[in-house]
């Protein structure tokens, strides 16, 4: 007979919790341990939460968390070494972003840094001063959060550029133009920067910035309407017959659907629009389908087709993460669709329906 993890709990006289959570414990291994040791462990960490029957999405949450906490402690050691060396205290108040998938805690097992810096405003005369102060920073912790397996963003989004290391005055300011017109390049950075969360500092500078783009979306029309145009720069992987069909860019083989850019993408892409029309402030792709439906923006039933759709999607990607990552290879974000059986291949088939048909109602919606 299978007997699944927990039901080793009661296997023996009593209840034993720490037989059944061993398994964890080992795959978190000691908490002093450096940061390459402690990215690497991830995929073994997801493999046991899976095994202690969570589901894909949390175990992806669970990953974020994981993450935020490596970011932690590079900045705690940034900061420590900064002292040491002279720097002193930080010179005004600080908050450092995750931005994207680490954001929405929707990270796999392939993530790269995506991060900025909202600073508290200081006299323009300090500015060089300040700057270089946390230009030095954002060098240091994002050098060793690459360090330790989390690389550096191939579009430089990270605090250590200026465009995302700033005073939050300034922060206000770039949102006004920003969202004041409808450019391609603004729309597509606001895609990377709207799904933040503060991971380490003054969690009051990151509200402000949550309220300042609230606060820009009546007069953002233009803005908002061509965020829903670049839906077509990452369509749904179905062909206009809604057939399985990647778009072949960089594909390993004729057979591999890019899971994340024509699947989860889109999807987050259209809750974000949705949530912004909606002046949503929720980030998490499970979480903003939850506010749009007790609002009533969308219906129970859009609700629960199109949360099934993410999980099964998320279930997906790290399952074939993990296959890459135990055969010895880099996990990256390729299906293969030859490993699944008729009937999941339908159930793709339908998640990445619910997913263009939720992109074409958000893209006309006022």
């Amino acid at each position: 007979m299978m007997r699944t993890v927990w039901r080793e709990l009661f296997a023996a006289e009593g209840a034993d919790v720490g037989r059944v959570l061993q398994p964890l414990e080992q795959a978190l291994g000691p908490a002093d341990q450096p940061l390459p040791a402690l990215r690497a462990r991830q995929p073994e960490l997801a493999r046991q939460l899976l095994q202690l029957q969570l589901p894909a999405w949390q175990v992806c949450e669970l990953i974020s968390d994981h993450n935020d906490q490596i970011y932690r402690r590079a900045i705690d050691t940034a900061l420590t070494g900064m002292r040491e060396q002279g720097w002193g205290e930080p010179p005004v108040g600080f908050c450092v972003l995750v931005m994207g998938s680490g954001g929405r805690h929707e990270s796999l097992l392939h993530p790269d840094q995506d991060n900025a810096l909202i600073l508290d405003d200081y006299l323009p005369e300090r500015h060089t001063e300040i700057d270089s102060w946390f230009l030095t920073l954002a060098e240091r912790f994002t050098a060793q959060l690459d360090d330790a397996g989390i690389p550096f963003c191939r579009g430089d989004v990270m605090a250590s550029r200026p465009l995302w290391r700033k005073p939050i005055s300034e922060w206000r300011e770039q949102m006004r133009l920003w969202m004041g017109k409808r450019r391609v390049k603004w729309v597509q950075i606001c895609n990377i920067l709207f799904d933040f969360a503060p991971v380490y500092g003054d969690v009051r500078l990151a509200e402000q910035l949550r309220a300042a783009i609230v606060a820009q979306l009546p007069d953002a029309g233009l803005f908002l309407h061509e965020m829903g145009e670049l839906f077509d720069e990452a369509p749904v992987a179905l062909d206009r017959f809604d057939r399985l069909q990647g778009d072949g860019r960089e594909a390993p083989h004729p057979d591999a659907i890019n899971i994340k850019r024509q699947g989860l993408l889109p999807l987050t892409a259209a809750l974000r629009l949705l949530t912004l029309k909606k002046s949503g402030v929720q980030v998490a792709s499970r979480a903003r389908l939850d506010e749009l439906r007790q609002r009533g923006v969308i219906s129970h039933d859009m609700a629960w087709r199109l949360t099934c759709a993410f999980e099964h999607l998320m279930a997906l990607l790290l399952q074939a993460q993990l296959v890459e990552q135990g055969a010895g290879r880099v996990p990256d974000n390729w299906l293969d669709l030859r490993t699944l059986c008729d009937a999941e291949l339908r159930l793709l088939q339908w998640d990445l329906q619910q997913v263009r048909a939720f992109q074409r109602h958000v893209r006309h919606l006022k």
